[in-house]
Formats: C-alpha cells, sequence, structure tokens
C-alpha cells in the first residue's frame, strides 16, 4: 500500500513540473521506468480539474 501511495505522490509530482514544463531527461527517463500509467492519468485529471478551477476562482475574484 505504501509503494503504491508513494508511486502515486510521484506520479502527482510528475504531473506538475509536465505543467510548469520543466523536466530533465535523466528525471523523465527515470520516471518512465517506475511509473504506472493508470497514475499519470488519474494525476492529469486531478491537477487539470485543480488548474481549471484555480483560473474560474481567479476570474471571479477579478470581475467581482
Amino acid at each position: 500500500m505504501t509503494e503504491s501511495r508513494n508511486t502515486f505522490l510521484r506520479s502527482m509530482r510528475t504531473v506538475a513540473w509536465a505543467f510548469l514544463g520543466l523536466r530533465k531527461r535523466s528525471g523523465h527517463e527515470d520516471d518512465l521506468s517506475h511509473l504506472r500509467p493508470s497514475h499519470i492519468i488519474v494525476a492529469g485529471l486531478i491537477s487539470g480539474a485543480v488548474f481549471v478551477l484555480l483560473l474560474i476562482l481567479a476570474v471571479r475574484l477579478a470581475t467581482a
């Protein structure tokens, strides 16, 4: 259970770096060998939803 949780947290970190566009080649290759594709997909969906919600919040605050 701990390894699965650690892998998912690593997936979240990988997706966060991808959102920023900053990745080292060595880090990318290491992630490809250790992460599950399903974790990357779920982490991407969660991160995308949080990003959209933050944008909506920012627009509401700016227009209020």
